[in-house]
């Protein structure tokens, strides 16, 4: 060791110093006594935007932005008085102000050198941004915030030409690049034609066709990054939507995925307007459930990996250990759900749903509806909730009530253009003679109340309120749906729907549903109380590799055993060897082949007791599942997948 030792060559420790200064990854800035930087490395001046002659000398109080300004002056004062090492991690919400004045979110640690006979103090600082996990949430985060908002559009767009003229503008925000655009064929007319874009070269402008000239412009003008969607209309290739680059994007699977939904949601609301006029027939619901249904397996397999590898990293210890990372997961994870009840909004118009009603808590259903629309309504819209202290759980299935509540609440929107108060009220419901001729049944019910403020309606309108496809709303603005379907619903549901308006009044919608009795809401407890068996055997089928990864994962960590399949045959194979299976977890749709309900079919032909369930991302009414199978909604979380293995193996 001493020999070794002695081998070293001599150094001069104040090169050694500036050297490794320089080289250090993180951003390094050397402080004074005074709040003055004397020292920057290269890293700092990248960071800050500034060249090292400016940014030494500088305050550091300028890098601070304006609005928390004195309160890092107090901190800066009170820290000199009693300086102390800080490292990485203890204060994560940090906000840089670089020299352009855009704002950097940071982390920063302090090493004072007052203890080394020097009065200055080390800052490293280093962007959050900059770790790759954090970078990946944020990203999908992202990308799944401007999807849920191109959905929100594409739902309430009546004008082709503005949801296609908005389509390449979120496009090219979401990834960052120089040109997008969208190019429709009409049937007869193969030539593809620009009919939106951002960022357009010299020489090419809207209603172009698209040749080989135009390529040659488009590389001439240096765009050499390219993504590209294409627009299907009822499985016909009807254009695409596509996005260039100059200086290089990313062009991985997640970008690639995000184009695809955005471009499926364009599909949808072109094909939803072109079918306006066919929604005055009867069958108006069976066109609307096409469309939407067409895209909710691929957006709900997209949200299910989101929100699956979300859940994931939300656990690693690196995370849990870091606040600033954790909120940024839950922010993804918000967007993630807001995109879940996109998806839950478009398959809302097919309105064939299956019921599946369960004891429902009107308080917290209430409570949750209004903090939903607070977010979506007009913000001069004042939204109110007041529930009886005795109202019991209603009996309804919980994704078509919050749909019929919906259509309500959006009818009252409309009827309060200037702003207003829109009020939810819970109570147990009162049966008149009128309520109990209509119900049949004088039993316990629960009265679900939206009243607003609004224009209200006179008599003759409010007779036809009911009537499916009547609507007052000017063309384009209304299909006469949505208080058709909300009174469906209810009947549906053994219960009643009422209304009572009139003009300057407002209007009062009443929900009459039944009430739960003690034996469901005793099962809904009992069930949620039940545990997930320690060691499952469980074979899962499911053809996308990342929905197998990520459900791979939740099952792992629930303690099962897992046997992987992609497809039907495979999956038919593995049964009919020697392994013994206490579950069957296969998806719907498996691509070309066995599908998913056939295997399920098949396999409990030849073992009666094996436990199936069953996940889709499609319409559930579209799917043949016999009464004994489970089904799963796409996208789930754990813990829905724990409870729904329950409900298939009990």
């Amino acid at each position: 060791m001493h020999k070794h030792a002695q081998t070293l060559p001599e150094f001069d420790e104040r090169t050694v110093f500036r050297t490794l200064f320089r080289a250090y990854p993180d951003a390094l800035l050397l402080v004074d006594a005074c709040g003055t930087i004397v020292l920057a490395n290269p890293t700092a001046c990248e960071l800050l935007g500034y060249p090292e002659a400016e940014l030494v000398g500088l305050p550091v109080d300028a890098l601070v932005p304006d609005s928390i300004r004195p309160r890092h002056a107090a901190f800066r004062e009170a820290y000199s008085e009693r300086p102390r090492a800080r490292p990485m991690g203890t204060h994560t919400e940090l906000v840089a102000r670089r020299r352009d004045g855009s704002e950097v979110m940071v982390e920063i640690a302090l090493s004072p050198l007052q203890e080394h006979g020097l009065p200055y103090v080390v800052a490293a600082v280093r962007a959050i941004g900059a770790y790759p996990r954090v970078k990946q949430a944020l990203q999908r985060a992202r990308y799944a915030e401007h999807v849920a908002q191109f959905g929100r559009m594409a739902v309430d767009a009546r004008d082709q030409g503005n949801l296609v003229a908005a389509a390449p503008k979120v496009a090219l925000e979401a990834l960052q690049a120089d040109a997008a655009y969208v190019t429709l064929r009409t049937e007869g007319e193969p030539p593809a034609r620009l009919a939106a874009a951002v960022g357009l070269p010299e020489g090419i402008a809207l209603g172009d066709t698209l040749t080989e000239d135009s390529a040659r412009r488009w590389r001439e003008a240096g765009y050499t990054g390219c993504l590209t969607a294409v627009l299907f209309d009822r499985g016909r290739a009807v254009g695409e939507l596509v996005v260039r680059s100059r200086n290089g994007m990313r062009l991985g699977e997640e970008e690639q995925r995000f184009l695809d939904s955005l471009c499926n949601l364009l599909a949808t609301g072109l094909q939803r307007a072109q079918s306006e006029a066919q929604l005055l027939h009867s069958q108006r619901l069976e066109t609307v459930g096409q469309l939407t249904g067409g895209i909710a397996h691929d957006f709900n397999n997209l949200l299910t990996v989101i929100s699956g590898n979300l859940q994931v990293l939300e656990e690693l210890p690196a995370i849990v250990q870091d606040e600033a990372s954790q909120q940024m997961v839950r922010a993804a994870m918000r967007a993630a759900r807001r995109g879940a009840e996109l998806t839950g909004k478009l398959l809302a118009f097919s309105r064939r749903q299956v019921l599946q009603p369960q004891a429902l808590d009107a308080r917290a259903l209430l409570h949750a509806m209004a903090d939903m629309l607070r977010r979506t309504l007009d913000q001069r819209i004042r939204i109110e909730v007041q529930v009886s202290a005795d109202c019991p759980p209603c009996l309804a299935d919980p994704g078509q009530l919050e749909t019929a509540l919906l259509n309500i609440a959006i009818n009252a929107r409309d009827a309060m253009p200037e702003g207003g108060t829109l009020t939810f009220h819970g109570s147990r419901a009162v049966l008149t003679p009128e309520l109990l001729a209509e119900l049949g049944d004088a039993g316990e019910y629960v009265a679900l109340v939206v009243r607003d403020t609004g224009t209200g309606m006179p008599d003759a309108v409010k007779a036809r309120a009911f009537e499916p496809f009547f609507t007052t709303k000017e063309s384009g603005r209304g299909t006469g749906l949505g208080l058709a379907t909300v009174y469906g619903f209810a009947k549906q549901s053994r219960g009643a729907a009422t209304l009572d308006s009139a003009p300057g009044q407002g209007t009062t919608v009443t929900l009459v549903l039944p009430a739960a009795s003690g034996a469901a809401a005793g099962e809904e407890e009992a069930d949620s109380q039940r545990r997930l068996p320690h060691g499952l055997a469980v074979l899962m089928v499911e053809d996308d590799a990342e929905v197998r990864s990520v459900v791979h994962r939740f099952l792992v960590s629930l303690g099962c055993n897992v046997t992987e399949c992609s497809s039907g045959e495979e999956g038919w194979a593995a049964i009919q060897g020697h392994e013994h299976f206490d579950l069957l977890l296969s998806d719907v749709a498996l691509g070309v082949g066995m599908r998913g309900t056939e295997l399920a079919r098949t396999a409990r032909q030849r073992t009666p007791r094996l436990p199936t369930l069953l996940m889709s991302g499609f319409e559930s009414s579209l799917i043949e599942v016999p009464p004994e199978v489970e089904l799963l909604r796409k996208p789930f979380t754990r813990a829905e997948l724990a409870r729904a293995i329950v409900r298939a193996v009990s």
